[in-house]
């Protein structure tokens, strides 16, 4: 436990989290595109189209890893946040607010594929079906963080206000999540499963396993990408930041 609670106080330094992040980058970077190259030839080309669906079933390997990353993300932000309320610290302040815009992004394809999906599946681009509705407004809960973080001119006082928001969003997680159980939606069951066989065909589960691993690779890319611009600009006046510009300049 004390360890933990040293590397956390390590990584809540700007300068030791830019340098870690520049060192981590690179070994993440290359891992995404290959996943992200992988995954989509898999995934449009290699796999079978399905049996009902035919060929408009290659839109679930977009729009599945996009809305489990959407869902992921905010836990993400929200956890961030809560750091940021209780310890105050710059980092998760940034981590928080750093999250957001990736998580919008990722609501907003999970919506637009969901469209494109349900018209020649459901017959409609939009039903107001549970999971549909609680999606949109996760999208407008990050929308709203994001908002409320610019609108306030004291940059850490608005960090905390928006990590608060954030809190109080995440009880439309599991509302997302237990959607299909909880309420007669147009959505089906779940079909992937961590625990026990899922119910969709190995052929089309590895390369939607594969596009899962790289929307994950690709938001801690951004992530920590976000974050190094960040910390850059709101240190700007430190010292070591001042020797890294010149040294880059030499």
């Amino acid at each position: 436990m004390n360890r933990i609670v040293l590397y956390y106080h390590k990584l809540s330094s700007p300068e030791y989290f830019y340098r870690f992040a520049s060192a981590v980058l690179p070994w993440v970077l290359l891992p995404c595109v290959a996943c992200f190259a992988i995954g989509l030839y898999a995934g449009l080309v290699l796999s079978p189209p399905d049996y009902q669906q035919g060929d408009t079933v290659r839109i679930m390997y977009i729009h599945v890893p996009a809305a489990w990353m959407s869902l992921f993300i905010y836990v993400v932000m929200a956890f961030a946040g809560l750091l940021a309320v209780v310890w105050h610290t710059k980092i998760a302040e940034w981590t928080a607010m750093a999250c957001a815009p990736i998580g919008a992004m990722f609501t907003a394809v999970t919506l637009i594929t969901g469209s494109l999906w349900g018209r020649p599946t459901w017959g409609t681009y939009w039903a107001w079906d549970a999971r549909l509705t609680a999606e949109l407004v996760l999208l407008f809960l990050y929308l709203g963080v994001i908002a409320l973080y610019h609108a306030i001119n004291d940059s850490r006082q608005a960090a905390r206000a928006a990590s608060l928001l954030a809190l109080v969003g995440l009880v439309n997680i599991p509302i997302i999540h237990f959607s299909v159980k909880w309420w007669n939606t147009l959505h089906q069951g779940a079909s992937v499963r961590l625990t026990g066989a899922s119910s969709i065909h190995e052929s089309m589960l590895w390369p939607l396993l594969i596009m899962a691993l790289a929307t994950n690779l690709y938001f801690v890319v951004s992530l920590l990408n976000r974050l190094r611009v960040k910390i850059l600009e709101a240190e700007s006046g430190k010292a070591w930041v001042q020797a890294l510009e010149s040294n880059h300049h030499e």
